[in-house]
């Protein structure tokens, strides 16, 4: 049984229909939290309000619509008041060569990636309570130069720099700011890399070889890290990145 160590904390985890922040979001309410989840697909978010029924709050917001993310915060503002729990996992993914990569794709990375989790902090920030919790799903690829990925690799090497910067400027309130840094994860996000079938396999499995541990991971393992970098557990940990990526990077 989870330890209720969050019980009556305010929680949102953006990009929470699917994968790792679905996983999350059932584990912060068996933590306790009252739990908020946003997507933007209306095919997911209706799998999800049905899953999360009497668990969280369902919300369609665009992570990367600077209106939508601050209509976001504002109904957080006026429901609840405050935030003690921010995961800041909504991102995409498009894997292909530099030479190939399309301009609107790199765009459509960079906004949804960089900009969105900035402006998510941007209007986060005046909510945050006393002690509260960032937590950010940036990725393995930034530490790897893997081919294929310098856009995705970029603008999540871009959110470890906002992290830092973060958890300096909300230090004096108390408030710690993290990343938790996924190796590869049985996700749907494979399914959404611009990747044949073939490709996709292939890609997996060039992957799994390189991980120490043999698999792929699983959206728990991710959203148990996160759980902990959102309880007292970690009362003395910010500015950091925690890899879970089964050695991925590591070894």
């Amino acid at each position: 049984m989870t330890q209720k160590n969050l019980d009556k904390k305010i929680a949102l985890v953006t990009g929470g229909t699917t994968g790792i922040g679905l996983a999350t979001a059932h584990a912060l309410a068996e933590a306790g939290a009252d739990v908020i989840v946003t997507g933007r697909n209306p095919e997911t978010l209706a799998a999800a309000r049905a899953e999360l029924d009497g668990i969280a709050e369902v919300i369609r917001s665009d992570a990367a619509d600077p209106a939508a993310v601050a209509a976001l915060f504002d109904h957080v503002k006026t429901t609840r008041g405050r935030l003690d729990v921010l995961f800041l996992n909504a991102g995409i993914a498009r894997f292909a060569p530099l030479s190939d990569l399309p301009i609107e794709d790199a765009d459509t990375i960079l906004k949804v990636n960089v900009l969105g989790p900035w402006l998510a902090l941007k209007h986060a920030t005046p909510l945050l309570s006393e002690g509260a919790s960032v937590v950010v799903n940036t990725s393995v690829v930034h530490t790897k130069g893997l081919p294929g990925a310098s856009i995705y690799a970029a603008s999540k090497a871009a959110l470890r720099s906002i992290v830092r910067v973060a958890a300096a400027e909300l230090a004096p309130r108390g408030v710690r700011v993290n990343a938790v840094s996924p190796g590869p994860i049985e996700t749907p996000i494979y399914g959404k890399l611009g990747l044949s079938a073939d490709q996709v396999e292939q890609f997996a499995t060039d992957v799994q070889s390189k991980v120490a541990l043999g698999r792929f991971g699983r959206p728990e393992d991710i959203a148990h890290a996160v759980l902990y970098l959102a309880s007292p557990a970690s009362a003395f940990v910010t500015g950091t990145e925690l890899p879970v990526d089964g050695g991925f990077a590591q070894v």
